[in-house]
């Protein structure tokens, strides 16, 4: 009985077996519609199955992130003081740990009206530093304000928790990098402050966390460098790209050479709303009572107080590195990061004020074009403020190209030596990515700008870790405090400040000037 059963069980399989693809296409004709449906579906399957089995196995990329020491209870207290608590200096102390009472309230009423917003969440669930404010210094007295609320609201609440006492506020930043009880200071200021401060703070022995750009001029990046070597502090740039998940992944494909030999990079900044063009708000509560108008200006050219000035600064060369060190700086760090870049070799520029005619110097439209003869390769930066219009990056080799941001795609080049052979097969189709990097895909969140949308599209707002979405710049914080407690390099250490340094004032001194400029590495300077 059980030798009939078996027979007929295997008569049945040669039979499925033999079923061709001809039988398949017959049954499914008699229902024309649903079964041109199914068909198309199968087919669809088996080019997965086949991408699966011959690309997939090739590839095998894993971009693991490197480990961050874990902050534990019995690690050493880091005692940190802000210096600059107006627009990036918040969402640095969130990072840390240190939210204002009113922004908790704004992340809750969010939850509660969007399901999706998982911000609040996320928050509560970032990982206690071990670390206290013991300092804060901003030359407003409402950012300087705000800068303690934040700092005393250690149980992460909102404005009807409980707070620990208020640190100190010093009037000036030598003043905070005088006090005994920081260890360590995080720089938020303009970008005419980041080199002065960062330089005092290395000589004071505190370890410094500073915004990008490193500097405002030239000279004074070698000075930053010979500081932070000098009194061996840990300096950490603030590129949270570093901790981007999706770049490791093209890190990790480009070292396997899937893209063959690379010769162009295009990278880009499309934004278009006041903010994106730091038009910012101007505070109801300032005027030249409660701002310190002469230490705002310190080293820059001298000018009558103006509200627009303080609060829109990076419009104006007198303070800011223009797009060259604002937004080049992230797009260049990335690519310095996975591609090992370096300083480049020269730059050109071009661009203008076309759209944004509200008195400011610094340039809404930005070209900029570095090249590497000795990797034989160019770096392409194009950006304006006045179109949303996605463009992204994209690195491009002769086998392959890469669309990189939060996601990561490879598609295969239709000319590619390597992949010719299965694209003639049919195993791999140009118009679809042979890899594809989607973290958290299951993840929903509420975007609440143009700006943090433009962010989040970089990987510059948040990014995975086994799964969990987690704040890049939270992880690019506890790297440097985790460097400082392990007297390690940070990721984005000196070094790689002064590639990001030097390479963006190439950019800005090309389009100033209006020349080609060259970098001279033998004797470490711009020609």
């Amino acid at each position: 009985m059980s030798e009939n059963i078996e027979n007929i069980n295997n008569q049945k399989e040669e039979k499925n077996k033999n079923l061709s693809r001809r039988d398949v296409l017959k049954s499914l004709a008699t229902v024309p519609v649903v079964g041109a449906f199914f068909y198309g579906l199968y087919k669809k399957k088996q080019y997965d199955k086949f991408l699966k089995n011959s690309i997939l196995e090739e590839i095998k990329i894993s971009g693991e992130a490197p480990v961050i020491p874990i902050t534990s209870p019995d690690s050493k207290q880091i005692r940190l003081g802000l210096i600059g608590f107006g627009i990036r200096g918040p969402y640095l102390a969130r990072s840390a740990g240190f939210a204002h009472p009113e922004y908790i309230d704004s992340l809750q009423k969010s939850a509660m009206e969007n399901s999706n917003d998982k911000r609040y969440r996320d928050y509560l669930e970032q990982e206690d530093l071990n670390v206290v404010v013991n300092g804060v210094c901003d030359v407003f007295d409402i950012h300087a304000e705000n800068a303690q609320k934040a700092a005393a609201n250690i149980n992460r609440e909102g404005k009807d928790g409980k707070m620990t006492a208020f640190p100190k506020r010093y009037k000036t930043y030598k003043e905070l990098l005088a006090a005994d009880d920081i260890d360590a200071v995080i720089i938020a200021t303009p970008d005419h402050w980041h080199g002065p401060m960062t330089i005092a703070a290395a000589k004071a022995g505190k370890h410094v966390y500073c915004e990008k750009p490193l500097t405002w001029t030239v000279p004074e990046t070698y000075e930053v460098v010979k500081a932070v070597k000098e009194n061996n502090i840990v300096f950490q740039l603030g590129h949270q790209g570093r901790q981007t998940e999706s770049y490791f992944k093209a890190k990790e494909a480009i070292e396997k050479n899937l893209l063959g030999k690379i010769n162009l990079i295009e990278v880009t900044t499309n934004r278009n709303d006041p903010n994106g063009a730091w038009v910012y708000p101007i505070n109801p509560e300032a005027n030249p009572k409660t701002i310190d108008w002469q230490q705002f200006i310190g080293q820059a050219p001298q000018h009558d107080f103006s509200l627009e000035r303080f609060f829109r600064w990076r419009c104006w060369w007198d303070y800011s590195t223009g797009l060259s060190g604002d937004l080049l700086t992230h797009e260049y760090d990335a690519m310095n990061q996975i591609l090992d870049l370096g300083i480049p070799n020269s730059a050109v520029s071009s661009g203008g004020i076309y759209y944004f005619k509200d008195g400011r110097t610094v340039p809404d439209v930005l070209h900029t074009v570095f090249e590497y003869p000795d990797k034989d390769l160019t770096m392409m930066y194009s950006a304006t403020l006045a179109s949303n219009k996605h463009r992204g990056r994209v690195i491009m080799g002769h086998d392959a190209y890469m669309e990189l941001g939060n996601t990561m795609n490879i598609y295969a080049d239709r000319g590619s030596d390597h992949y010719r052979e299965k694209i003639n097969q049919g195993i791999i189709d140009p118009d679809l990515p042979i890899y594809s990097f989607v973290p958290g895909r299951k993840e929903v969140d509420a975007i609440t700008s143009p700006t943090e949308q433009y962010f989040a599209g970089r990987g510059l707002l948040y990014t995975y870790r086994g799964g969990k979405r987690v704040n890049t710049t939270h992880l690019h914080i506890k790297e440097w405090l985790g460097s400082i407690r392990g007297n390690q390099k940070p990721s984005c250490n000196i070094d790689e400040a002064f590639d990001e340094a030097i390479t963006a004032h190439m950019g800005t001194i090309a389009f100033k000037e209006n020349r080609k400029v060259f970098w001279d590495a033998s004797n470490q300077q711009i020609i």
